[in-house]
């Protein structure tokens, strides 16, 4: 029992120390820029990443420039248009005043931390990150995880026995539908490797339309009636289901993983081999690795291996020594759509294209 008790202190002390290491790193880097402004007036289609890059080197910093806790880094729907964003320069910190927008001379209003509005909540508040470059990915099965794919609600029939169905057919699904009536279509496509293990982590999805409820199955039967809503792409037999999940927007402030996250980019979206700023990937990392909605990570293109040609013959001939390059940093990753093994990142600085195998890391 004392053994027990003296390994499981030093694990204690152990974490502790990881921690209080990785926050005295991330504050380190969190430097306000030499030509930051003093105030910033808040407009219609700012973000809060843009407005962050207005003030810091690292925008993912923004949180702790404000010295957020965890709650209002998940509810940042505090700030407005017509609002002044100001640099605190004796602080340290960024400030806010609820002024009208002008900008002009000095303002007169209460100095004010961050705090949510009661009405109208975060309606027209700020986004994170540009909300229509990540609207499809909040909305679509674009990617399905391996254990979703087993056990989803497939179409086994349809109507007159169509080849396949468009708005206001009549499809019949088997399958566990648990209390969800309106259901996303979708067709497993490619197999997502880790690029590391191989493990399989899920499926590329094409989306095809949606289809409600119409009827429940009858003792003695598996079989539902759905009819299509809509239908984006032909849908038919063998085609599987998902609920139609929230199309909130999540706006969450960029910051950094609570802990270390070591990932790799497994897709890129569009049919492309390469991505650039504003465009989507998914990497192999997700809640259960310690990523959240609003982690920013930072994007290494992965060094290559290459054959040392330079070096002198021996007795034996010529040597032909691998090395590895350094990896490269190449931009910022903002997360904003977690699964459990897998989620959805928009690239948001990029000093050179994305590919299949970069690495995605906590920020230095």
């Amino acid at each position: 029992m004392k053994n027990f008790s003296t390994i499981g202190a030093r694990l204690v002390i152990a974490a502790f120390l990881s921690s209080v290491t990785l926050a005295a790193a991330q504050a380190a880097t969190c430097e306000f820029l030499p030509n930051a402004p003093d105030q910033h007036v808040v407009l219609e289609g700012d973000t809060l990443w843009d407005i962050s890059g207005r003030f810091l080197a690292h925008p993912w910093c923004w949180g702790q420039v404000w010295g957020m806790n965890r709650d209002q880094i998940r509810n940042p729907h505090w700030i407005y248009p017509g609002q002044i964003v100001y640099f605190d320069r004796t602080a340290g910190r960024l400030r806010l005043w609820p002024g009208s927008g002008s900008g002009a001379g000095e303002p007169t209003f209460v100095r004010l931390s961050p705090q949510l509005r009661t009405q109208g909540l975060g309606k027209d508040a700020v986004p994170s990150i540009p909300s229509a470059a990540i609207e499809p990915y909040l909305s679509q099965p674009l990617i399905v995880e391996a254990d979703e794919l087993s056990g989803a609600p497939r179409i086994v029939a349809t109507q007159e026995q169509h080849v396949f169905l468009g708005k206001g057919d009549k499809a019949y699904v088997r399958g566990a539908l648990k209390t969800d009536t309106r259901f996303q279509v979708f067709r497993p496509g490619k197999p997502l490797k880790d690029p590391v293990s191989q493990k399989v982590l899920g499926y590329e999805a094409f989306y095809l339309g949606t289809v409600a409820l119409r009827a429940a199955a009858k003792p003695g039967s598996d079989v539902f009636t759905f009819v299509v809503d809509s239908a984006k792409e032909e849908m038919g037999v063998g085609d599987q289901l998902l609920p139609v999940p929230s199309t909130t927007a999540r706006n969450y402030v960029p910051h950094a993983p609570d802990g270390q996250v070591d990932a790799r980019v497994i897709a890129i979206y569009g049919g492309v081999t390469h991505a650039g700023q504003n465009q989507v990937v998914s990497v192999n990392r997700g809640a259960l690795d310690g990523l959240d909605n609003g982690s920013v990570l930072q994007l290494y293109h992965y060094g290559s291996t290459v054959t040392d040609t330079t070096e002198s013959e021996g007795w034996f001939g010529k040597k032909q020594t691998q090395l590895k390059l350094p990896d490269e940093l190449s931009g910022s990753l903002f997360i904003f759509r977690v699964f459990k093994h897998i989620s959805y990142g928009l690239i948001m600085q990029i000093t050179e294209p994305v590919q299949v195998g970069d690495i995605a890391t906590s920020p230095e």
